[in-house]
């Protein structure tokens, strides 16, 4: 027998760019945990990890192309892991911008 996840209830105001009706949560994982870490709430990113499991969000998110630095400190806390392991971060690194608008 196989379980069946319930699927996640994020808030509308996370995806507000896209029809959230037509949301594939297994064909988009990528998307949705970055879009959910970067704009959701507490809530939303608990309902993320209980779908997703904190294996699968941790690699994701230290194979994102873009994350905001209070994203990837959160991250850090949470998967426990260093600013170093994250793509985004030693990107960021090697192109520093100097003016920020």
């Amino acid at each position: 027998m196989e379980i069946v996840k319930q699927k996640p209830v994020f808030d509308k105001r996370i995806f507000w760019d896209i029809a959230f009706e037509n949301l594939d949560y297994d064909d988009k994982v990528s998307f949705i945990i970055e879009r959910v870490f970067e704009r959701g709430d507490v809530e939303d990113i608990r309902q993320c990890r209980r779908y997703y499991g904190d294996e699968r969000i941790s690699k994701v998110l230290t194979n994102a192309k873009w994350l905001s630095l209070q994203t990837i400190y959160l991250a850090c806390a949470l998967f426990e892991n260093q600013l170093t392991d994250y793509k985004c971060y030693n990107t960021a690194q090697l192109t520093p911008n100097y003016f920020q608008y």
